[in-house]
Parts: structure tokens; sequence; C-alpha cells
């Protein structure tokens, strides 16, 4: 590739192991100056495909499209990863300057007239074109794209658009810098025993070496962190330390000052009706909807409302129970957020006869790394094998061949599975470099995947294992499936490659590989005693896989809430109070007051940081139903790793990415489309 003068080589010519960035040969000061670079290098290119004085073909327009912007690709790829996973004064910075630039950008494109010319006549005579399935739906796509852009607009309205889509991407980033602002300066330092009863010995050294690497040595560190978060406020005796965290925690983002949140929601979803408008929609939400399996606000909000009703009955029996284990513990007072979790865990200690401490030094990080790969060995037949000594973009960032049963390279994987207050909270999957098959301008054929996958989990203290807890080892799992949609992509076209599909589809590769974690044959084999090495009693993985409903309507109340507040924000018009819509959405569907909504408004980053999630949370539920579905395939088989339904999964879902419809795709693998049934079974909410 030639490289603009201007341009660190690093960034756009990768030629670490296998074709990897050389993440050590690249400054962060490196990023500003190939951004402009590469922003005109993508205008060239697209400069020269519009004005190309051939006939438009859909090599010539649509192809070519496909392979421009490598340069800024790969240049985004690099700077959003650090923007996300290990970022900095310099890249926050950066990242508030880029985010509107980004979107100019690409509105400029998407409102050539001539490009979109080139698009429209392909559009219409796309029945003539010869095309097969795969090409009809990256036409499709590209037309669809440049009219959501507002190819099809005035000039005028084609300007508003662009500089709502502008103003969009400088708030959506600005709010995800301000929750890990407020994640990053909150901790609450312990020192005292009785500060410190109910903690597990793991939980304590994790919390020592967050307090060490913060320079309080001696001291026991509460974060705002999930993998800390969470145990705390299920383990501590300690009721007034429970409130304490579980405020600061439910209350990123509403902090008042600089990293307050709430005004940012307000103007964001105002740009958003707008924008909606000005493209033709009633609302938002029927703007994002538009091209998923839900289509309509309605169709989700009747999924959402029918699981709501059986989950809100459910946890109004899961908080009587608890109210019983407070009154037994002579305790006069109601159950309480902070208090849920508390009480939850000593009522599964109770009925079940075992404790999340009991089963974490059988959940090794290592082990259940191995669990992954072995499982995707058995259904898929590749295998992974770590490469050490390959610098990544963090020092805790491993590197991974992934090979198909022949030996074959068929991608590079990277795990980076520690917080760190570099770090934004949660977990996730993205790419470097997506599959696909067309020829470069270098003169190469196609591209493997680098997929990595970001997660969350406490550092150990040095010398001792990472230990998780269960719902630790299900988004390990539900991350390295979406790894695999991005890593067993066989397609022509990088738009459509591996996760390249609609939001509520997206998710199912991944919710469905979260099944084989609890598979006994698999629990049997990695969850082993980090100590002794012995397997998981018999006795004890039978109560694990016997408790796995139970709090389920705890925790489906927690994300169903969240979900119908983000359509409501989606759906209304003229809010001119969020926080007030948010409360108003809740009473009215009736939130016992013993729950808070998984992700509160001015954190809720699925939704606010960024376009991803937006009017698009309940893509979780939505892929729930098939992934349920999806996996009842291998139990009536009788062998969760039956080779005929292996090929078929791998064929029709986690090869095709976005290539054919996902109606058509999940037909293709079940025969026919799911009910939520399955799907209510799976958590024990069927009548």
């Amino acid at each position: 590739m030639t490289v603009n003068a201007s341009l660190n080589p690093a960034l756009v010519n990768w030629t670490g192991h296998q074709g990897l960035p050389r993440f050590e040969a690249i400054k962060d000061e490196d990023f500003a100056p190939a951004f402009e670079a590469a922003f005109a290098s993508h205008e060239a290119e697209i400069d020269a495909i519009a004005s190309n004085p051939e006939p438009a073909s859909f090599e010539n327009t649509v192809v070519a499209l496909e392979i421009a912007g490598d340069e800024l690709s790969r240049v985004s790829a690099l700077f959003w990863t650090k923007a996300g996973a290990h970022t900095n004064e310099v890249i926050q910075a950066l990242e508030r300057d880029i985010a509107p630039k980004m979107s100019r950008h690409y509105s400029k494109i998407g409102t050539n007239p001539a490009l979109f010319s080139r698009i429209d006549t392909l559009w219409e005579k796309r029945e003539r074109l010869g095309l097969d399935l795969e090409a009809t739906r990256v036409l499709e796509r590209h037309w669809k794209g440049f009219v959501k852009s507002g190819a099809k607009l005035p000039k005028p309205e084609q300007d508003r658009l662009a500089a709502i889509n502008e103003t969009l991407a400088g708030l959506g980033a600005k709010f995800g810098q301000n929750v890990l602002a407020d994640e990053k300066n909150w901790t609450l330092l312990l020192a005292r025993e009785e500060e410190l009863g109910g903690l597990s010995d793991f939980l304590r050294d994790a919390m020592a070496a967050v307090a060490r690497d913060r320079g309080e040595d001696g001291k026991y560190a509460v974060t705002l962190s999930r993998s800390i978060i969470e145990p705390f406020l299920t383990f501590s005796e300690n009721r007034e330390l429970r409130e304490q965290a579980f405020r600061a925690w439910t209350a990123r983002g509403e902090n008042g000052g600089e990293t307050d949140n709430r005004g940012i929601i307000a103007e964001t979803l105002v740009l958003r009706a707008e924008k909606a408008k000005l493209l033709g929609y009633e609302n938002y939400a029927a703007l994002k909807l538009d091209d998923t399996m839900a289509k309509t606000p309605e169709a989700v909000n009747g999924l959402l409302m029918q699981v709501w009703e059986k989950a809100v009955a459910r946890a109004g029996e899961e908080e009587a129970d608890l109210a019983e284990l407070i009154a037994a513990e002579g305790r006069n007072h109601e159950v309480m957020p902070w208090d849920w979790r508390h009480y939850a865990e000593k009522l599964r200690a109770k009925k079940f006869s075992f404790s999340e401490s009991e089963l974490k030094p059988y959940l090794q990080l290592e082990k259940i790394i191995d669990a992954c790969f072995d499982v995707a060995r058995r259904l898929f037949g590749i295998t992974a094998t770590e490469k050490k000594g390959i610098a990544a973009y963090h020092p805790d960032v491993r590197v991974f061949e992934i090979r198909d049963a022949s030996g074959k390279l068929l991608a590079l994987f990277l795990g980076d599975y520690f917080a760190r207050s570099s770090k934004r909270s949660g977990a996730w999957m993205s790419s470097f470099q997506s599959q696909h098959k067309l020829k470069l301008k270098n003169g190469a054929i196609g591209e493997i995947p680098i997929v990595y996958n970001v997660c969350n989990f406490a550092k150990p203290a040095d010398g001792k294992p990472a230990l998780l807890s269960i719902d630790d080892a299900r988004t390990l799992f539900h991350e390295f499936g979406h790894a695999l949609h991005g890593m067993l992509s066989n397609v022509t076209y990088p738009s459509v490659s591996g996760t390249g599909v609609s939001r509520d589809f997206v998710e199912l590769p991944s919710q469905l590989y979260e099944h084989w974690l609890t598979v006994p044959q698999i629990l049997r084999e990695y969850a082993v005693h980090y100590r002794t090495g012995e397997p998981m009693p018999q006795a004890l993985l039978d109560k694990v896989l016997a408790a796995r409903t139970f709090n389920s309507g705890f925790a489906t109340v927690e994300f169903t809430s969240s979900a119908l507040v983000d359509m409501a924000y989606h759906t209304a018009e003229n809010i001119s109070d969020p926080m007030a819509l948010e409360a108003a959405t809740l009473d009215k569907i009736g939130l016992p007051n013993s729950i808070v909504m998984r992700h509160r408004s001015p954190h809720f980053l699925h939704v606010f940081s960024g376009d991803g999630y937006s009017a698009g949370y309940y893509s979780y539920m939505w892929s729930e139903v098939l992934d349920a579905d999806a996996f009842a395939a291998f139990e009536e088989t009788g062998d969760p790793f039956d080779p005929a339904m292996a090929e078929k999964l791998k064929s029709h879902i986690y090869s095709v990415g976005g290539a054919i419809d996902p109606e058509d795709a999940y037909k293709a693998f079940r025969g026919k489309l799911p009910s939520p049934d399955a799907m209510l079974q799976k958590k024990g909410l069927a009548a």
C-alpha cells in the first residue's frame, strides 16, 4: 500500500505476526495526522468512483465502494480499539474531535449525487444484473445506506441531516467518556475487618490488588467495575456500605458537573427524533427497526410486555422469599436494591445448598478460555493456539491463531480479559479486519478476520489464578460466540461479513454459544479446582444445573425494564425531561421498588454512547427467542455436539454473515421460525 508521507506506515501496513498491526510502532500522536491523510485518500477514491465515465456496473461501483477506504478502516480500527479498551487524555481529546469529523466525512459520501445516481441506477435494474443473492443483498445495503444518509432529500435537508449526525457523534463520544470518568474517579477504600465481613478471600485479593495499583497498599478497594461491585453487593454483610456502593454505581453519569449525562440524553433524543422525521419515519424507533427482524416498535413492545408480565410476577415471589430471610435475621427493613443480590445469594445457598463462593474455585479463567476453544473444536473443527511474546495494544492482551481442521489459518483472535481504569466497562467483540474474498488494490485476494474480545474480569494478585463467577463465565462464552461469528465468516463482500447482520440477529451466535458452558461434559472437564485439579463434584454440578433459573424474575425485570425505557425514549414525542419519562415508564409498567434498571439512562452506554443499540436493546431478548429454540435443536438429537446439526449451524448461521436474510438463514437451519415458548421455558417463566 502506498503510504502518505504524513502517515506512520505501521498504521496502515500491517506487517506484524500473520498480518497483525505492529502495535509497538504506533504512538498516540500518530493518529491525528493519519486520520486527515486517510480522510483525503478515501475522498479521492470516492470521487474516482463517482466520476467514472463508464456506465455504472456492479463491479465499478459497488465492488469499488466495498474495497475503498482501506487506509481509513485500518486507522479507525486501531484508534477505536484504544478509545474503548486503553484510553488516555490524548486519545479522549482526539475522540471528541474525530467522532464528528468521521460523521461529516460519511455524510458527504452518503449525499454525493453522482455516486448515488450510479447506485440508484443499479438498484432500479437489479433484477436484470444477473447478481447472486449475496451481491443483491450488498447492493440493497448500499442503496438503503445512501437513502438513510439523505441522498434523496433536497440540499437544505441534507445539510441539516449531516449537521445532526455530526452533533450526535460528538454527544455519543462525550457520553461514554463521562461514564468512564465517573467509574474511574469513584473508589471506596476499606481497611477494617468489620468492613470486610462476608467477603471471600478471592474478592479480598482482587480488591487488594486494585487498591495496590492505586497506591493504597494494605487497603481494599471497591470500584464500579462490574467484576468488583457485583460480588461486593452479593457478599458484603455491611448494609450501609452496600447502599453506599450501590448508589454510586447507579448514579454514574448523574452526579452533576462536567460528567453529568442528563443534558446529553435530552439533546440526543431531540436530534434523533428530528432525524427520523427528516427521513420520513414516524419516530426514531421506526427508523432503526426498518431493516430488522422485528420490523416495528409494536412487535418489539409486544414481546417485551409478554415477558414482562411473567417476569414481574416471578420477581414478586422472589422478593417475598428474600423478605422472609431478612425477617429471620431479626432485621426490620424492606428489600431494597442494595439488598437483593446479598439475600438472593443466601437464598440460593439455602435452596440449593451451594454458594457462589463455593463454585468460584472451579471456574478458573484459563480453564474457561480452554473450554470456549474446545467447544468450538467439537462443533466446528477449529483449534486455537496461543502465540506468546507478540505485542498488542496492552500487555494484558493475548494473541491466538485460529486454524481449521486442515491446519489452514482461519483467523487471528485477541483476548483482553482484565479490568483497568483505561478501559470502559462491559464486554464486547470487535475486529481489526473482516473476512472477505475481494481482490484488493495491492493484488491480494481477500483477508482473514482479526477479531478481539474485551472483558472486565478482576485481575488477580501476582501468582494467583483469575477466578470467575458463573455470570463471568457466561460472559466469556457470549463474547467468544460473537468472535466465532466473525472468524467463521465465509462471504465474498466485507459489508456483509461476520457480524454485519441486523441488530436483533447479531446476538443469536453469542447467546446460543452460552448454552455450551453448562453442558455437563464441558463442566466436568474444565470446571476443576484451582488448587487440587479435581473436577467439580457431581453433586455440586447437579446443584448448579438445578439452579439455572434461580432469580430469573429479578434478572429478567432488570433487563426488560431497560429495553422498555429504550423503546419509550425513541417512540415518544416532544420529550422535555428524559428522566421524568424514565420514571413515568417504570411507574406505568410497575417496576418493583426493590429492583432498578440494569442500565439507568445516564450510563446506558448501549443506547447513548453512539448509535449501536438505540431502539435496539430489546435485541438480546429477540435473539434469546432464537437461541433457546436453536439449542433445543441439539437437545432433540440427544447430543449437544451432534455433527450434522453443528454443520447446519455453521453453514446457515455462523458463516453466512448478512449474505442472506436472517429469517431465511434461521429457517434454513431450523426449518421454521420460533415462538417465545422455548425462551420462556429456559428462563423458568413458562406457564
